[in-house]
């Protein structure tokens, strides 16, 4: 005779072992969650290591050659001194070792120019390094970052009163105050940072703080009369002759218009986040989270 199956009764373990079953399957799991942060992380983190070509480069550069002629012409108006173009500081240093000072100490003033910028030098290209490369987004982000952090601080310094941003100026011109040199150092750090990125980027055509070499570079091309298409590099030289000049024509008109030197130094600032957010790329990477 065939046995009978005996059915299962409530609380009995066969029950129990159904019903312990259909929890399981009821309970979510974490693994898609979890799959879909790493995912997340790893789209970003790809995202940011990413090479920048060189191509990328050329407008911001270029932006960066009227930074360097607003802000020169801004402070060496109210300061007697340069910050990005380090000739003419040399030439300030050397007439003031004779005794031709443009004004009292105005040679202390070029010399914390020329040796800020040094560090700069120093500074960005080993953070450079540090980062992994000068190509990489995530280093170029972080280098005109930091490039917007010290302009902002040098701003918010001239801007606070502690040190005089009036133009011109109305204390006595034998009346030295060398808090100024905080903001100089600032500016001239910070403007370092521009051409260890052109050189990164390999755009060396456009150092961004020189005009000698970008002129003689220019006129002494052997392409100088080609086609409008046929010489990128001249085009991009004589850009950013162009904008050198009238970021100093700028400077000059708000510092006259304003009676101050900070409204300039803001300019400089927001345009430097707007280059900082363009290396973001937040369109590259919106478009890269979308397709997870």
């Amino acid at each position: 005779m065939q046995e009978s199956p005996i059915p299962s009764l409530p609380g009995s373990g066969t029950g129990s072992e159904t019903m312990d079953a259909k929890k399981l399957e009821a309970q979510p799991t974490s693994e898609p969650h979890q799959s879909n942060g790493s995912g997340l992380r790893k789209r970003i983190y790809t995202h940011f290591t990413d090479k920048i070509e060189t191509k990328a480069g050329y407008v911001p550069l270029l932006i960066c050659c009227f930074i360097t002629g607003l802000t020169d012409g801004t402070v060496y108006n109210a300061y007697g001194t340069f910050v990005s173009m380090q000739t003419g500081n040399t030439i300030f240093v050397a007439l003031g070792t004779s005794g031709q000072n443009n004004r009292p100490y105005g040679w202390a003033r070029s010399l914390c120019s020329i040796g800020c910028f040094a560090i700069g030098c120093i500074s960005f290209a080993r953070f450079h390094k540090l980062v992994g490369g000068s190509r990489l987004r995530r280093t170029v982000f972080s280098s005109f970052a930091l490039q917007t952090i010290c302009v902002v601080i040098a701003a918010a310094i001239i801007q606070s009163g502690i040190i005089d941003g009036r133009y011109p100026s109305g204390r006595d011109p034998n009346d030295v105050n060398f808090t100024e040199l905080s903001a100089i150092a600032l500016l001239s750090f910070q403007a370092a940072g521009q051409i260890v990125n052109s050189r990164g980027l390999g755009v060396g055509e456009v150092p961004t703080v020189v005009i000698t070499s970008l002129v003689c570079d220019l006129v002494s091309d052997e392409m100088l009369f080609a086609g409008l298409t046929k010489n990128g590099k001249r085009n991009r030289r004589f850009i950013g002759f162009v904008l050198t000049l009238l970021g100093g024509i700028t400077g000059g008109w708000i510092s006259k218009s304003t009676g101050h030197v900070g409204p300039s130094l803001w300019f400089v600032a927001a345009i430097k986040a707007c280059i900082t957010l363009y290396w973001l790329g937040m369109l590259p990477l919106l478009q890269s989270l979308r397709k997870r």
